[in-house]
């Protein structure tokens, strides 16, 4: 029989025991796999390896292509970056699928009836990681939202609804404030949507949407959002479905797949033979569906609920009404192992297809934009508190045809006509448009710019200003 090729890291704390637990039951079930181990997490990191994996362990995922990851330690300061993030761009593991579903009575939770997706965006959003200094009292984070990230992500998340007989796809952005950003994601959700007429959808401002997961999580099936939201809220999901330690999350590429529990590394938990193994045997069992081994999965995912009905719990879920047994780590695989061929009687048996891979058509080309450039906002680093007497010298400054129109601090209009009452710190934007939308000329910027610097004032940062088919690609001003 072939056996599928698989990288492995156990990683650090719990993860060894956990992986060592996930990968006897993979055996005992007969799955076919051959597993190559990589060493990643905290030894590697501090081995002068700043993402925590060294380069001849990506010849193994790259290779592979499927990766089944222990959770991992990241030092505290130091420079060091995060693995997940590096290994999902790196490989362009953009869609991270999280079920969430509760196994009431038999682990504790107040929504007996969860049983939700949700389908992150993994790659742009506040997670390109793009952060600058830009005065002694303002930091920056750029926010990077793509349409044809949106496109994937929010096609991924249909065509996984459909592909596992859900009903509904919901989405949840913020576009009531960030309208170019969240309101991409959200045009794109509505464009993909009428690919989809058999599906209900709806979309949620994100605020009172993640109200509603937490109260209600029955009104949800798919949902699918932007990579912070989804990072944030999947973890809510996870744990008012009964526990962070029962889930785990497929992260899936074009070419590549990583497969995880979404708990982190616990090291206080270490080599007590204490640890629970299920977030990273769900991640398997989502590993295999991926490799085509749904009937192996299957078995697995039946033994286990089995093996929860049956009030055999490791000590995280243990509780005198529904516990009959605390088990160890070992212990606990061992009575899956024992259950395999059985399937629950009480909790919901699943029945897995052999193959339940997506993919994706090519993303259609669409005709560029006409693009103009009409201004400019030009940032300045100013000490001065005075909002009125910078507005007058930099309108002094201004180049014929180009003039300042308006000033902000941290987003509100201070000039001209602010409110004294607006707090302000050393970091002002100044926006210069063009008279009559007029386009310029990219020599009119610089100009400007070096007329600011010659006066004695700071440019730190500037961003063009463009319209894009006649509407403005810029927000507007909060005031």
């Amino acid at each position: 029989m072939y056996k599928t090729p698989i990288t492995v890291a156990y990683g650090d704390g719990i993860g060894p025991e956990i992986m060592q637990a996930t990968l006897q039951i993979l055996e005992a079930a007969g799955a076919a796999i051959a597993p190559e181990v990589i060493e990643v997490g905290e030894a590697v990191y501090l081995r002068g390896e700043s993402a925590g994996i060294a380069p001849e362990a990506w010849d193994s995922l790259r290779r592979t292509r499927v990766f089944l990851k222990a959770p991992i330690t990241t030092p505290q300061g130091g420079g060091y970056k995060s693995l997940n993030v590096t290994t999902r761009k790196a490989l362009g593991l953009f869609a991270n699928v999280r079920p969430c579903v509760a196994y009431a009575p038999f682990v504790a939770t107040r929504h007996p009836s969860m049983d939700l997706v949700i389908v992150r965006e993994n790659e742009e959003d506040l997670y390109a990681g793009i952060e600058h200094r830009q005065s002694d009292e303002v930091y920056q984070c750029l926010k990077l939202i793509s349409r044809p990230g949106c496109q994937r992500i929010v096609r991924y998340a249909f065509e996984y609804a459909r592909q596992h007989g859900r009903r509904k796809v919901s989405c949840f952005v913020k576009d009531n404030i960030m309208k170019l950003t969240d309101g991409l994601f959200h045009q794109v959700f509505d464009e993909i949507g009428r690919d989809y007429p058999e599906l209900e959808q709806d979309c949620w401002i994100v605020d009172i949407g993640a109200a509603k997961l937490a109260d209600t999580p029955e009104l949800f099936d798919v949902i699918v959002m932007p990579n912070l939201y989804g990072d944030i809220l999947s973890d809510v999901a996870a744990q008012i479905a009964g526990s962070v330690g029962m889930a785990g999350s497929a992260n899936i590429g074009q070419q590549c797949a990583m497969f995880e529990a979404i708990h982190g590394s616990a090291p206080r938990r270490a080599g007590q033979n204490l640890a629970n193994p299920s977030g990273l045997l769900q991640g398997a069992i989502l590993m295999l569906l991926h490799i085509g081994q749904g009937e192996v999965a299957t078995r697995i995912h039946n033994a286990w609920l089995r093996t929860l009905e049956e009030g055999l719990h490791t000590y995280d879920i243990f509780d005198a009404e529904h516990s009959r047994q605390k088990l160890g780590t070992r212990e606990f695989a061992e009575a899956i192992i024992a259950r395999l061929g059985q399937r629950p009687e009480r909790l919901k048996a699943v029945d897995y297809p052999d193959d339940s891979r997506i993919t994706l058509k090519p993303l259609a080309e669409r005709p560029a934009a006409r693009k103009q450039l009409v201004g400019v906002d030009i940032f300045l680093q100013h000490k001065g508190r005075d909002a009125d007497a910078l507005g007058q010298r930099l309108k002094s400054l201004g180049i014929p045809g180009l003039p300042l129109s308006v000033i902000t601090n941290r987003g509100v209009k201070v000039w001209p006509k602010g409110f004294p009452e607006t707090f302000c710190v050393d970091h002002w934007r100044c926006r210069f448009l063009a008279d009559s939308g007029d386009t310029l000329d990219f020599g009119e910027l610089l100009s400007l710019q070096t007329r600011l610097y010659m006066a004695g004032f700071e440019p730190i940062k500037t961003e063009n200003l463009y319209n894009f088919d006649g509407a403005p690609g810029y927000a507007a001003v909060h005031g």
